[in-house]
Formats: structure tokens, sequence, C-alpha cells
């Protein structure tokens, strides 16, 4: 099993080198989830052989309760910055200057220009071609530790060839979020009611600092290494050091460039300045750094920052618009958002009419007043933004804005709970975009995928009464819907549109219909649009509970201790299932023949009865992943508890279990063991336990301490 093991470990690494740093694509996707569930298993089966740069450790699973500091051997300084193209020419002086004092001769200095991406400092210390430590940039001489969360970006390599680069190296570079999967993430916050996140960058740095690494591991956030340090460096340039960790592996931008002066240095930074907008990434200036390592060495540093290095920053676009109102959106859970109605501007490559407001709060920290003149910017950010008032062209006479009391589709009296910012529409029964909202929610691709329906359609089919909740779709006949059509006109262009039903789209709807019987519980229960229950947080509540019945009877406790699923979650699905309502329309949907149970296909194969008549449950933190030991339960044929109650055989007690359940088990005198004891009962050798504890990321970080390594 041990080469099993290694082998897998070895191709899994290999494909995603030539995937994610080549664009090749070796084997199909499934054929590598296949290869990948193998690892796995056989590491679950057999953690003593699990390789240090193991694959599996790109989907996350370690919680990290604290981060642990760790001083930087290499100093991560700040840049100097400019605005100015004059400051780079003197820049440029001082290079020449201080290189002349330094007993260089030269006719010009030949720098690297690197597009400044918006994100977070990274360090990532390698050993023997083997990463062992990831570190934030902190204050610049010590940072935190965050290896576990670094190794789930999929372009970050867990080992390389080090034979061109050292057997002790760092490299600096900066992992951000990209465009997409920010907006990938917005669109799922405001479907199951979450205020959405102000931009890329933040979001980044917070996903960093989360301590449950799958979490971080959804995130699909990437990297970009941009810088290599060892005590003795094998490069004369640093252009030679770029390409080389290009070449074994390393993410690297291919927007850096070579300049053979100051001159060619403008040139790159002017040309960027538009062209950046079309990138995948946020960035927000250049870094212009002299090529030659012994000119670096020569001009040293200041107490700040390099003198061979300095940031040029791109200035955010920003004009000012009159503000002609605020408008309110009501979102599907019946969110309020205002967005603010501009006189049209032209800005960063396209035409703004609106900006988001994003809440009461932010209305009254920018001290909003009718007519108000308004800078509007787009630099870091994917929507526009207002960013403050221009005083000197307010009015006299103005009046502030006043955030509305009624919702402005129902004139329900909207609701704010002290804990969240924004305002609420309560009315979900009758507020006609919260329930176009569900009816669209509930054929998106994520939940029933019935491309065949659209907003426009939708809208057409709720206001001839034909639609109303969910289980309408169902009653849609052929001859409901041939026929029925509609103008309507797009905001963004202005042009008109006919919406009709006609043959071949009756056809594509009902067989959409039909097909959506097949889909799977996860997906169904997602669709059903209860607030707060993403994607993620429906399949946890499926492999959990495995059927609706189930799940409509537990109880906040039970709920609570599904992975995945926090108090907030676990109280919106028990407030879902108090409500007759809803429990009519599962109903409803279950005659309709969709699924509500989950298929074979998914659940966990016994494979061993040591367990068997046995129930679990796990609480605290664990060396292992306790998705993982829970696994292992089922494997061996035992069952998994939700709440300690005298159904209970076992309490798997890990550090800092709660103290109610420890009371509660006390009490009920049921039998608490320890992570070791439970992995003793399933056969697990005392020697894997000991890996197991030496490899965990405290006795990883003290034994490096130990070792002299900080």
């Amino acid at each position: 099993m041990e080469q099993r093991i290694k082998e897998l470990t070895e191709k899994l690494n290999y494909y995603n080198l030539m995937y994610y740093q080549k664009h090749t694509s070796i084997v199909t996707d499934f054929e590598f989830d296949k290869m990948l569930e193998e690892l796995q298993n056989l590491e679950i089966k057999y953690p003593q052989f699990k390789q240090p740069d193991s694959p599996t450790q790109r989907v996350g699973g370690t919680i990290s309760k604290d981060f642990p500091t760790v001083k930087h051997k290499y100093q991560m300084l700040s840049l100097g910055n400019t605005y100015s193209e004059e400051d780079l020419i003197d820049f440029d002086k001082r290079v020449k200057k201080g290189l002349i004092d330094a007993d260089f001769s030269f006719a010009d200095i030949e720098y690297v220009c690197e597009l400044k991406f918006d994100g977070v400092s990274i360090s990532l210390i390698y050993e023997n071609g083997l990463l062992v430590r990831g570190v934030t940039r902190g204050d610049g001489v010590q940072g935190d530790e965050v290896t576990n969360n670094v190794k789930t970006i999929k372009t970050i390599p867990m080992r390389v060839d080090d034979s061109q680069l050292g057997t002790a190296f760092e490299v600096r570079g900066e992992i951000f979020m990209p465009k997409k999967v920010f907006e990938e993430i917005n669109q799922e916050r405001e479907d199951i009611g979450l205020e959405k996140y102000a931009n890329p960058r933040n979001t980044a740095s917070g996903t960093m600092k989360l301590q449950e690494s799958s979490e971080v591991a959804k995130r699909k956030l990437d990297a970009f290494i941009y810088f290599y340090y060892a005590d003795n460096i094998p490069f004369k340039m640093h252009s030679e050091a770029v390409e080389t960790l290009e070449k074994v592996g390393f993410p690297v931008s291919n927007t850096y460039k070579k300049c053979k002066n100051v001159e060619e240095v403008l040139k790159f930074i002017q040309y960027w300045d538009k062209e950046r907008e079309n990138l995948p990434v946020e960035t927000d200036g250049v870094v212009i750094k002299v090529n030659r390592y012994d000119y670096q060495n020569a001009l040293g540093f200041t107490s700040k920052s390099p003198r061979w290095a300095i940031a040029y920053k791109y200035k955010a676009e920003s004009i000012a618009t009159q503000l002609k109102s605020v408008s309110y959106q009501v979102g599907r859970t019946g969110a309020i958002t205002p967005v603010a109605e501009l006189t049209p501007i032209f800005l960063a490559g396209t035409t703004v009419k609106r900006a988001s407001l994003h809440n009461a709060n932010e209305i009254e920290r920018l001290g909003l007043c009718e007519n108000d003149y308004v800078f509007v910017e787009k630099g870091g950010e994917i929507i526009p933004k207002v960013t403050g008032v221009d005083m000197t062209r307010r009015g006299l006479n103005t009046n502030t804005i006043q955030y509305i009391t009624h919702c402005p589709e129902c004139n329900t009296l909207l609701v704010r709970k002290e804990s969240e910012a924004q305002h609420f529409c309560p009315n979900t029964k009758g507020c006609p975009p919260q329930i176009k909202g569900k009816l669209e929610h509930f054929i998106h691709r994520k939940a029933m995928n019935m491309d065949s329906l659209g907003e426009g359609k939708i809208e057409l089919l709720f206001e001839k009464g034909l639609l109303r909740n969910i289980d309408d779709f169902y009653t849609l006949t052929y001859q409901k819907l041939f026929g029925l059509e509609k103008i309507i006109v797009d905001e963004q262009t202005g042009k008109s549109k006919k919406i009709g039903f006609k043959e071949k789209t009756v056809e594509n709807i009902l067989a959409a219909l039909q097909k959506s019987k097949e889909v799977p519980f996860e997906k169904v229960l997602f669709g059903l649009g209860i607030r707060f229950v993403g994607e993620t947080g429906a399949r946890k509540l499926v492999e959990h509970f495995e059927n609706i019945d189930n799940l409509a009877k537990a109880t906040l406790e039970q709920l609570s201790n599904v992975r995945d699923v926090g108090e907030r979650t676990a109280q919106s699905v028990v407030d879902f299932f108090k409500d007759d309502e809803n429990l009519t329309l599962i109903e409803n949907l279950k005659n309709y023949g969709l699924q509500f149970s989950q298929t074979n296909e998914n659940k966990i194969i016994v494979s061993d009865d040591k367990l068997l008549g046995k129930t679990f449950l796990f609480s605290g933190t664990f060396l292992q992943n306790r998705e993982q030991l829970q696994n292992k339960v089922v494997t061996f044929g035992g069952k998994l508890g939700t709440t300690v109650s005298k159904n209970l055989d076992f309490l798997v007690a890990g550090e800092n279990m709660g103290p109610s359940k420890l009371e509660k088990a006390q009490k009920l005198k049921i039998n608490m063991i320890t992570e070791k004891e439970f992995l003793k009962m399933i056969g697990e050798t005392e020697n894997t336990n000991q890996n197991l504890k030496e490899n965990s990321p405290k006795n990883s970080f003290n034994n490096a301490i130990q070792g002299g390594l900080f």
C-alpha cells in the first residue's frame, strides 16, 4: 500500500503541475477525481504512509485554533510608493548615483517591471524541495504561519526540483482572489441572504485567516510568485531567478518584463494603465526592481524599504457625477440594497449609471444629501462605488437622504436585526421580488438546472398568475404556456426584445421539468432557498440526515452539530420546517416526483463490523480531520450520533470540547474516550497515533523552535 500511495501522489502532483502551470490536461477530470478518491481512502486506512506533499491537502481539513507567530529570516520590508513618473526618473538618478558611489561603472541600469497584484503578501519556505512553511507578512519582522491554508492553493507547488534553487530557499509572492471567483462567491452570498463582500483583496485576506483549511480550499485562491531568497543565491540577475522559479513549477505571472532603462519602464507603466483592466486579477500598480543582484547588494536598504526597488501606484480613476436619487432593491431573501442612481459617466472602460450604497450605515457614513455630486471609483473593485461627496458643489438647501422604513415593493414595515447591517422585508410570502427571486433560484444551474426558463420568462409567468410558488412549476402544461409573450426593455442598452413561448421553447421547458425529477436531493434542498443554506451547507445536511423527513425533525442542537452548519443556519432550517406552508410545499414536490433522499452511490461502504451497533459522537478538535474520523465509524459498521443522549455509546473528546457536552455526558455516564483510544478500537497502531501527533501543526511548530529554525 505504501508504494501505491507514493505512486498516486506522484502522478496526481504531476497532473496538477501540467494543468495549472502548463495548461495541459493529461487525464480527464473524472479520472483525476477517481485517483484522488482512491488516494484519500488509502490515506485514511494507512495514514502512516501519507506523503508530505500529498495532493489531498489541496482540499484542506485541518483546523487551526490559532496561527503561531513566526519571525521572518529575511525581513519583509515595504516598498516606497509613488504616483508620479517624475519620481521614477528621480529614482533612476538615485540608483545611478548610489552605484557610482559604490565604484560601479555602467551605461544604463536594467530594471525588471512586474505588475503589483492586489492581494496578500506571503513568504514560502522550502527545504530539500518540500514546502515546509507559509508565513504572512505581518509587521514585516514576523507574521502568522498559515501553512495548511497555503497548501489548499493548487497553483503553489508542495514539492519542486531544487537542483537549481538550493536545498533551503524562500520565495515571496502574492495570494489573491480572481475576479471571477469573487463574483461567484458574492452571488452565492446574495443567494443565501448574506451581505456581499466589498472587494477581492479584503476577501482574500480574510480567507487566509480562516481556521479551517477546507473552507479556504472552497474559496479557490490563486497566487503569483515574484521573488527568491537564499543565503547563497546561485543567480546573477533577479530575472534569471524568476525564470527558474517558473521553469520548476511556481506560478509566475507572464506580465513581467526586463527594461533596459527608465524610458522603457515608463512605456511599460503606460501600456498596463489600461490593459490591466482585462486581467483576471486586480492590480494597483507596477513594481520596478534593479535586475542585477550585485547592484541590489551595493544599494542596500533604508530602515523601511530597499533602495533598489520602488512601486508605482496607478491612481484609481475617480469621477464626480450628480446623484439623481437613491433606489432600493429587494432580494430573494428580503434583503434591501440601496443603489445610487447617477447621471451617466464613462469610468474605467464602461458607462456607469448606478453604484451600490451597501446599507444604511454607508449612506450615513457618506452623509449623502439629495442632488449631491459624488465621487465614483472602480479602482480595486468589481463594481462601481461611491467614495465621497464633493462638498464644494453642495447647495444651501439640501435634504439628507433618509433611509426608507417600508418595503418599496409591498409597503411592509422593514426590520433590522442588531447583528446585521442590512434591513429586510419580512413579507416573504407576498413581496413580488422575493417570490420571483425564489422561483429564479429554484431553476438555477446549481439547483434544478432548468436553463430553458429564465428571468424574463418567469416574470411573464408570474404576471399571468401561473407561478406563485416553486411547486407551481410542475403544474405547467403545453396548453398553459404556448402562445404567451411579452415585450421587455433591456435597462442597460435600452433595446426592446420579445419574450415568448413558441412550440420548441415549450417542449424544452416541459422536458427540463421532467428531467429535474432526477436531480439529487442536495441540489433540491439548495433549490428550496432556505436562508443561509448554500451549496456546501445543503450537501452536508444531506450527508448527515440522508432524507427530508430526518432533516425536518432535527432539533437546533442536532443541526448545529453538523459540520459547516453554524447556529444561524441551523436556526433558519428549524424555522423553515416550522412553517406549515413549507411542509405542504415539500409534500407537493414529493408527489411530483422530486428526490428527497440521498442516493446509495454517495454513501460510505461498510468494510468491517468492529464498531457494529455502537454510536459515536465527536466533539472538539482533533489531530485527524473530523470528517475522516466520522467516516471511519461508518466504515467499521458504527453509527454517528448527533447529540449527547442516552442512546450514545461513546463520546470522543477532542481539545476544547464544549463544557455543556462534557457535563451532560458525565451525568448520563456515557463512555468518554480520546482520539487515540478510538483509533486503537479500529486497529490503528500506536505508531500511527504517534505519527499523527508528531505531524500535527502545533508539534511541527514546536519542533521547529527546538531545532533552531526560527
